[in-house]
């Protein structure tokens, strides 16, 4: 089949069974995983310009109470980051299960989420489903314990200057 009358539609082995629903499916999924980590950016956003104004404040006013402030702010958005990624990386989870075909899933189902997706993925619901896993995940900890550390940095200067 040309396209065109330039280019060769080639039909590859193992993607003949895709129909259009499928795809709608999977494309539906991504949509989802594309706006999870969207959100997950603005929140690392925020969260650094409030432990920034936070510590402009501390050091500006030699107060080292505001930059101890800045860490009940800086842990909400780290819990805020963690639903955001738990939720992406289960969506992920459903989005391999779809494209692999699993009849487990209902058409167009969106419910990654939902406590019987989550049982559905046996022992992988551990590493994938842990709110607490997902929090001290290398990506957020490293990201979010800077911030504290910077926090207790500032808050350590204004002590001792």
């Amino acid at each position: 089949m040309t396209l065109g009358g330039r280019y060769r539609l080639a039909t590859m082995s193992g993607y003949d069974a895709f129909d259009a629903n499928r795809i709608k499916h999977l494309e539906m999924i991504q949509a989802v995983i594309g706006r999870l980590g969207n959100d997950s950016f603005l929140v690392k956003g925020w969260a650094v310009t409030v432990a920034g104004v936070f510590f402009g404040f501390a050091v500006n006013g030699s107060d080292s109470s505001l930059a101890f402030a800045s860490l009940l702010p800086t842990v909400v958005f780290w819990g805020l980051d963690t639903y955001f990624l738990r939720s992406e990386r289960l969506f992920r989870a459903l989005y391999d299960r779809v494209r692999a075909d699993e009849s487990a899933v209902p058409a167009f189902s969106m419910a990654a989420t939902g406590s019987d997706f989550i049982e559905s993925l046996g022992d992988a619901a551990d590493d994938v489903a842990s709110w607490l896993g997902t929090f001290l995940r290398p990506t957020l900890a490293v990201f979010y314990g800077g911030i504290v550390a910077s926090a207790l940095a500032v808050a350590l200067a204004i002590c001792l200057g």
